[in-house]
């Protein structure tokens, strides 16, 4: 059956284009699946994160069993938990996919230092961060030169699901965890959360395409509309093969479109490998003067501005556990361009909440709108009100998630301050700050 190999589980939480899972495979016959809870992380995950994780590890071990192979969970250090499962099963080797985050490179490296061989390939990304380069530089800056290169770069071979995983016998695969029923994690279990794991990611995917994916071009701003793929949180956790979804789309009506999304996630993904610290300080220092404000951040939290399409996206985030992008950009600048208030205080709030968070491309768009990151206008405005004119024209968005203002028609929910003191408003408040015009 030749030495066993341990394939790490990371972000790839799939056995669809897997390229760890079937460069192992080809490597030797008995192969040993591993994820490794560590405690830190946990603790520090949003409680939807934590949920949709729970439910992913489930049905992937599910689907490791269905062709005869298991999926053995450990708990505490990674690097710990693979040398003793290495010495317990005689592996040498251990495979995984690449990541960008600090924490990422920090397993690599502790891993690295171990006497196993330690053999990296393609993570998160349709194409891996240091493949294409500016002809200065170490990663690009700019999206559209980025979006260039990153079209004509080719694409490594899409790997099919392995037909079967024969592990070693004697391994103790450990207890499914159940995350919703520990301790810890930050935020709030939202009562609409997406849920987790590659075949439901795989069923949301097959119905993207055939359903919303040719109505993309024209809709992706529809806020009423949810016509977007919610596909975020399955590439987050890798239950999406990023490259398969983008071969799945690119040729079909209104591909281009959206595969230009993937490749803005693709963008970040490079940032953050060249600039770690992504999460915690500004990609390019602009002198700003931030606000301490902790009674309107408070109220930006909650959805209580008294800006009906800022309150309707930060109700949809507490709700859903997800936020559509056109929002998630409205909010933001709210809150760092209109409040002052530095992007970091927003950026965990969403953390804490988002089913998708992900450092990469979670904190590189906050600092897209703060102006401190890739924006090649770092000063550009957006003001709310005109934003929710045109992309919720008949309030519909807004009254969904503000029911203050269900009895407001049409444009009118978007002014709840021009109304008569009481009139269709149920208590809702005054703006906090300019609303635009």
């Amino acid at each position: 059956m030749g030495t066993p190999v341990l394939v790490l589980f990371t972000q790839d939480l799939r056995l669809h284009d897997h390229p760890a899972l079937t460069a192992a495979l080809e490597e030797s016959e008995t192969v040993v699946p591993l994820f490794v809870l560590e405690p830190g992380l946990l603790r520090r995950a949003a409680r939807n994160r934590r949920a949709y994780l729970t439910e992913a590890l489930a049905d992937l071990r599910s689907g490791l069993r269905d062709l005869g192979g298991d999926l053995v969970l450990r708990r505490g250090d990674t690097t710990t938990e693979v040398r003793v499962l290495a010495r317990e099963t005689g592996a040498r080797a251990v495979h995984l996919g690449g990541g960008v985050s600090r924490f990422a490179a920090r397993r690599e490296a502790a891993l690295r230092a171990t006497d196993l061989e330690v053999r990296v390939h393609p993570g998160p990304t349709i194409v891996p961060p240091g493949a294409i380069t500016p002809a200065k530089g170490d990663h690009y800056k700019v999206f559209t030169p980025y979006w260039r290169a990153w079209e004509a770069e080719e694409r490594r071979k899409i790997r099919t699901a392995p037909a079967r995983v024969r592990p070693p016998e004697g391994i103790d695969p450990g207890p499914l965890p159940d995350l919703d029923a520990e301790p810890g994690g930050i935020g709030a279990l939202a009562p609409e959360r997406t849920r987790g794991g590659p075949t439901r990611a795989r069923e949301r995917l097959r119905r993207w395409i055939d359903r919303g994916l040719a109505d993309y071009p024209d809709r992706h701003d529809d806020l009423p509309g949810a016509a977007t793929s919610h596909l975020s949180a399955d590439l987050r956790f890798g239950c999406l093969s990023p490259l398969e979804v983008e071969a799945a789309a690119r040729d079909l009506p209104g591909g281009p479109e959206y595969v230009r999304q993937l490749a803005w996630r693709d963008f970040h993904h490079q940032v953050t490998a060249a600039f770690p610290e992504i999460a915690t300080r500004d990609y390019r220092p602009r002198d700003r003067e931030w606000r301490h404000d902790p009674e309107a951040l408070e109220a930006w939290k909650e959805g209580r501005t008294g800006v009906p399409i800022v309150d309707a996206g930060m109700r949809q985030l507490l709700a859903e556990g997800f936020m559509h992008n056109r929002t998630r950009m409205i909010t933001a600048a709210f809150l760092t361009r209109t409040l002052r208030v530095h992007w970091r205080e927003g950026a965990a709030h969403f953390d804490a909440h988002l089913t998708d968070g992900d450092v990469a491309d979670e904190y590189g768009n906050w600092q897209w709108v703060a102006g401190t990151g890739n924006d090649t206008r770092p000063n550009r405005a957006f003001n709310p009100l005109r934003q929710a004119r045109r992309f919720d024209p008949e309030g519909e968005y807004v009254r969904r998630h503000l029911p203050e203002l269900a009895g407001l028609p049409g444009r009118r929910a978007h002014t709840p301050w021009e109304e008569a003191e009481g009139e269709g408003t149920a208590g809702y408040p005054r703006p906090i700050a300019d609303p635009g015009r």
